[in-house]
């Protein structure tokens, strides 16, 4: 059994016991419970449930594993040649870390 969920913007495939890293949920402490309402797609051994756009009564509940990850540097250059222009930002992506317990249909 899967769901494809809606989670803080992004859309994920999740079956129960899947560990994945969202966009930074806050207020959120490592062990807490957190429930995800927007269903989109539920497959039960072949038995397909779409929502339009969500399915009613469905939701899928997840725990709190690690409530702050850093994600990989991305650094952005920026130069215009022979104009002496240069600029140099970095920016550090903020994650959550999830492991899904149960999906109710």
């Amino acid at each position: 059994m899967y769901a494809i969920v809606e989670i803080a913007g992004q859309q994920f495939r999740v079956e129960k016991g899947n560990k994945l890293f969202v966009h930074h949920l806050p207020e959120k402490n490592e062990g807490e419970s957190v429930e995800f309402g927007n269903v989109l797609l539920i497959d039960n051994e072949g038995a397909v449930k779409v929502g339009a756009p969500t399915i009613s009564g469905a939701k899928v509940t997840a725990k709190v594993i690690n409530p702050l990850v850093k994600g990989d540097k991305v650094i952005v250059f920026k130069k215009r040649k022979r104009k002496g222009y240069q600029k140099k930002n970095g920016h550090r992506q903020q994650f959550t870390q999830i492991e899904v317990n149960d999906i109710i249909a």
